[in-house]
């Protein structure tokens, strides 16, 4: 199942993709069809009250449509699956060998394999639609940098929880662009700042339900920057596996519904380059990763 937010006439709905994605259903018509009581009004609302009788009735109008209509995509305009995550992105840095080897390059730094993973934390408020723009501010952006990650969306609330369990805490999967300012990066030591400025956080187009993608998660993500690839991958190249990072970031650190992991980005980001092919005004900028689909956003 493929779920979304979007704005419909200027309202914000949830809903899901038919069975071809050509159009959503609102999920409003969901809960009306199988008496389910009152809809979720945001994606948020809908991790929280999930539960496998739903995921079944779902399931059901997605794959058959049933007496419901889809509205065109054309006719909507998608908006990030979580547009105001109720915490801060949680991030992991340096997750591939090849980026941790040309983030030491690039930085006259020593490029090893982190023993343990690295986190910090990035603002997304909101975070960034398909099709919507990177802003590109000159008095603040010098070195302008772009990271495809695979998103993981928590499902249920869990504290130390065992990597064999991990899986039954997800929800799903999106796609993030860790759009990154490297220059602030390096001046402010270390990343929040340089990750978290308005627009930086990229994300959708769609959350996609964990019953979709095989576990343990072997996919194949990439990053275009005006049609010429420039990060190419699977996540099966990560250091530190999905299970890993959930069973070590909610070590004594309670997990919660809608809480989101973005998992660290391959080799190929700009400041990787000789030179350095940072973006600039204009630039367009396409993140995909299998069974999840693409997410592209201007330069402006």
């Amino acid at each position: 199942m493929y779920f979304v937010t979007y704005l419909e006439m200027g309202v914000e709905k949830v809903g899901i993709l038919n069975q071809n994605k050509t159009g959503v259903i609102h999920l409003e018509k969901v809960f009306e069809q199988f008496s389910l009581g009152n809809p979720p009004k945001s994606m948020q609302e809908l991790i929280e009250i999930f539960d496998e009788n739903l995921l079944g009735k779902v399931q059901e109008i997605a794959d058959k449509a049933l007496a419901i209509q889809a509205v065109d995509l054309k006719e909507v305009k998608l908006c990030a699956p979580i547009p105001y995550p109720k915490r801060n992105i949680f991030c992991v840095g340096k997750n591939y060998a090849d980026h941790a080897k040309e983030v030491g390059t690039a930085m006259g730094s020593e490029g090893d394999v982190p023993e343990n993973p690295i986190y910090f934390s990035k603002i997304a408020s909101p975070a960034t639609g398909d099709g919507d723009v990177i802003v590109y501010e000159p008095d603040v952006v010098r070195k302008l940098d772009y990271e495809v990650e695979l998103g993981v969306i928590i499902g249920k609330e869990g504290k130390n929880i065992p990597r064999d369990k991990a899986e039954e805490y997800i929800f799903g999967y999106t796609i993030i662009n860790d759009v990154s300012e490297r220059g602030l990066q390096k001046l402010h030591v270390q990343w929040h700042k340089g990750k978290s400025l308005d627009t930086f956080c990229p994300m959708g187009p769609y959350l996609v339900h964990k019953s979709v993608i095989s576990f343990p998660v072997d996919l194949e993500i990439s990053c275009s920057v005006n049609g010429e690839i420039r990060q190419q991958s699977k996540t099966s190249n990560f250091i530190f596996d999905i299970p890993t990072i959930i069973e070590d970031l909610s070590k004594g650190m309670t997990l919660k519904p809608g809480d989101i992991i973005a998992t660290g980005t391959p080799a190929g980001v700009a400041m990787g380059f000789i030179p350095p092919k940072f973006l600039k005004p204009g630039d367009v900028v396409t993140c995909t990763i299998e069974k999840i689909g693409s997410i592209t956003n201007f330069v402006k």
